[in-house]
């Protein structure tokens, strides 16, 4: 029998995705890949909601629980504080019930029984959040602390930040109380069920699923999927049930499914070229190709959406601009690079939307992949209304590839995706993402960006950051002129 095992409320919550979970990440932590760019980057949202938290609620008063001396201290320290008394928030407030710790990030006091407040850092409330809740009030409730209210505090997207570190309005509650406690009952039966879990000596047999990615892609997806294949059949697309349905009846390559079980032209397409291991072109492209007249705009934005806006009439997760690319065809074989990067800290939009005003001229097709660039000039055009004429009309010239090149090209290396990261190496192996330094794709170029405006940022990082963001912007760009160049050919 294996000894008992602490659980925290993060590990205890894991079994209501995948028991398998549970027990790998109690006994194979080593199987974890190392943490992504994504995940820190969520961590670091996280901190900085927190922060934010803390400083509103405690309105210059609080005590934040430390956990640097480990969750023994943490309990311990919370503990006192309850017993000194008073009125002021305690952040991070720890507490631990039959093996099981949480920590509350705002208790408010105010009044003689508790109220509990959970931050979350997304714009609204989730179901899963109220589970999260429920194991946070159970243990406040067996420690002689049931909570007179339980809310949860999201972003307000409708916020604008007035400047001055002046962040009232960003958080908005909502109130869960009952839902909560329709789910305590619940909760002594997860941590029974648990227990026996982690009682076992052998992994539980779970096959994989769409519950691998719910509420979050679980870090262990590698370890309990089917040996890769060169084609997966997940690469087939459409619904995931159906395609975890056809792993399920022990088809792991997609070459091997029976025709009579694609659902989709799409799926067919991707059967058919896999199979014959080719890539399929379609004349339409050359036909599309060849009708861009020239001069040629090739343009991509990076942006960054904050949580926590950082820039004076802006708001929460906003899309907002800080660096361009754009190579420029001007006939055949003639091309020219310029670009706009801006990473002295001050709001770089306005700067950037006159740079490109410039650069883009009043005519020639601006060539993008997908419509995110006209999103953002429309929302730059919203943004600086004496621009805006420009803008617009920029936006109206606006050629996007992605519909024709999803349309009429597939090749069987891009495995099921048409994003342009896996269109490009097909056409272009010589352009290759997986080589680049520091920024490899949007989200890096997202937490390069914040790097480099960081006071606290050395120099010579900060100009190996502005090489890394330039690097990869411009590839972007020159990546859609080698793609029109191998639709245009005969």
């Amino acid at each position: 029998m294996r000894a008992p095992i602490a659980l925290s409320k993060t590990k205890l919550l894991s079994l209501t995705q995948c028991p398998r979970k549970l027990w790998l990440e109690t006994y194979n932590p080593e199987l974890l890949p190392e943490p992504s760019a994504e995940k820190s980057s969520l961590l670091s949202t996280g901190n900085v909601v927190g922060e934010i938290a803390r400083r509103l609620y405690g309105r210059g008063s609080g005590h934040l629980v430390s956990f640097d001396r480990g969750l023994r201290a943490a309990i311990d320290g919370t503990r006192a504080l309850i017993a000194a008394g008073g009125r002021e928030p305690i952040f991070e407030a720890t507490f631990e019930h039959d093996g099981v710790s949480v920590r509350i990030d705002v208790l408010d006091r105010s009044e003689p029984v508790p109220k509990m407040i959970e931050v979350k850092s997304s714009a609204s409330v989730k179901d899963h959040y109220l589970d999260d809740c429920a194991v946070q009030a159970w243990a406040l409730e067996q420690n002689g602390l049931a909570p007179r209210q339980i809310c949860v505090a999201t972003i307000d997207t409708s916020f604008v930040y007035r400047g001055d570190g002046e962040y009232s309005g960003l958080l908005v509650e909502t109130d869960v109380t009952d839902a909560v406690r329709e789910r305590l009952p619940l909760v002594p039966k997860l941590v029974t069920d648990a227990r026996q879990l982690l009682a076992q000596l052998d992994e539980p047999d779970v096959a994989v699923g769409v519950h691998c990615g719910a509420p979050h892609g679980c870090e262990f997806y590698s370890h309990c999927a089917p040996p890769a294949t060169k084609y997966s059949v997940l690469g087939l697309g459409g619904s995931k049930e159906s395609l975890f349905e056809l792993m399920h009846s022990g088809y792991a390559d997609l070459r091997d499914v029976p025709e009579d079980r694609l659902t989709s032209d799409t799926q067919r397409l991707i059967w058919r070229q896999s199979r014959a291991e080719k890539a399929h072109i379609g004349a339409e492209l050359r036909q599309f190709a060849r009708a861009l007249p020239f001069p040629r705009y090739y343009l991509d934005f990076e942006t960054m959406g904050p949580a926590v806006p950082i820039f004076a009439g802006t708001r929460p997760f906003e899309a907002l601009p800080f660096q361009w690319s754009c190579h420029v065809e001007t006939k055949r074989g003639a091309i020219e690079h310029a670009e706009f990067l801006d990473l002295s800290s001050a709001p770089p939009m306005r700067a950037l939307a006159e740079r490109l005003v410039d650069v883009l001229g009043t005519h020639g097709p601006i060539v993008v992949y997908t419509q995110f660039e006209r999103r953002v000039i429309g929302e730059l055009a919203a943004r600086f209304p004496d621009l805006a004429p420009h803008l617009q009309a920029a936006a109206d010239r606006i050629v996007d590839l992605h519909p024709a090149t999803r349309a009429h090209y597939y090749h069987p290396a891009m495995q099921g995706s048409w994003s342009i990261k896996a269109v490009v190496p097909t056409v272009a192996p010589d352009l290759r993402y997986d080589t680049l330094e520091d920024v490899r794709d949007g989200l890096g170029a997202q937490i390069a960006y914040f790097e480099a405006i960081d006071p606290k940022t050395p120099p010579a990082r900060r100009a190996a950051l502005d090489r890394a963001l330039r690097t990869y912007c411009r590839q972007d760009t020159l990546a859609m002129v080698r793609l029109v160049e191998f639709f245009e050919r005969d």
